[in-house]
C-alpha cells in the first residue's frame, strides 16, 4: 500500500475495539513524528505516549467522553514548550554541533536566527501559538504513518486544554496541550463514519495551479 493508498483508507475513526497495537508499529508512528519538519528543526514540543488504562479513563471526562480516549492502545498527547526560550535554543544547537560533527563557531548564525524568532513575538501567547503550530506538523507526520502501518488515527482538539494540563501536570513541565492523536483499530460494527466515502474537495477547487 502506498501513501495515496493509505491515506484513502484512513478515516477519523470514532470508535475503537481496545485491541493492542503492536509495539514495533507504535515505534515507526513515533519515529514519524520525531521525524517531521519543524521552524528552525527546533521541534518546541513534547509528545506524551499515555498507555495506561487507568489514566486514560482519568483523562476521558476532560476530553468530553469520547470514547476513543479508553477505547484505543495509546493516546498521544502533543503538548508544546511554555515558554521557548533561549536554553532550548542552546541545547538544540549544542545537539545540532553534535550531530553534523561542527563547531559551535559555525552555528553563531543559525543560533541567532532562531533567537531572534523565538524572542521576537510580540506577546507570549503568539509564541505558544507558534510552538503549538509546529506541533500539528508533527501530528500529520504521526497520522500518514499509522496509515501506512494500518492503524487507525483519531486527532482530536476536542478536550478542556486546561483540565487536560492540570490532571498530567503539564505546567510543572512548561508544557501546554495543544492535540491528542488516539491509535488503535476501528470498530466498524459501532462506528458510524466507518464504511463512509472520504469527502475532499476536488483538486480542481483545492489546488490553483500558478502560470
Amino acid at each position: 500500500m502506498n501513501i495515496t493508498e493509505a491515506l484513502h483508507w484512513r478515516y477519523a475513526t470514532k470508535r475503537m475495539n481496545g485491541q493492542k497495537v503492536a509495539q514495533e508499529k507504535v515505534e515507526r508512528i513515533l519515529e514519524a513524528a520525531r521525524l517531521a519538519p519543524s521552524s528552525y528543526g527546533l521541534q518546541p514540543y513534547s509528545i506524551l505516549v499515555v498507555e495506561d488504562e487507568a489514566l486514560r479513563e482519568a483523562i476521558k471526562p476532560v476530553a468530553f467522553n469520547q470514547p476513543q480516549i479508553t477505547e484505543s492502545s495509546h493516546l498521544l498527547v502533543f503538548a508544546a514548550w511554555d515558554p521557548v526560550h533561549d536554553g532550548h535554543v542552546d541545547e538544540f544547537i549544542q545537539l545540532t554541533a553534535e550531530e553534523r560533527g561542527v563547531g559551535l563557531a559555525e552555528l553563531e548564525g543559525y543560533e541567532s536566527a532562531i533567537k531572534g524568532t523565538v524572542n521576537g513575538f510580540a506577546s507570549a501567547e503568539d509564541k505558544f501559538h507558534w510552538a503549538a503550530k509546529q506541533a500539528y506538523l508533527s501530528l500529520g507526520a504521526a497520522l500518514a504513518a499509522a496509515a501506512t502501518e494500518q492503524v487507525d488515527a483519531s486527532p482530536m482538539e476536542g478536550f478542556d486544554a486546561t483540565g487536560l494540563d492540570e490532571l498530567l501536570k503539564l505546567g510543572e513541565r512548561n508544557l501546554r496541550s495543544v492535540v491528542l492523536m488516539a491509535l488503535g483499530y476501528r470498530d466498524a460494527e459501532n462506528d458510524r463514519m466507518a464504511g463512509l466515502k472520504k469527502v475532499r474537495w476536488p483538486k480542481e477547487k483545492l489546488f490553483i495551479r500558478m502560470q
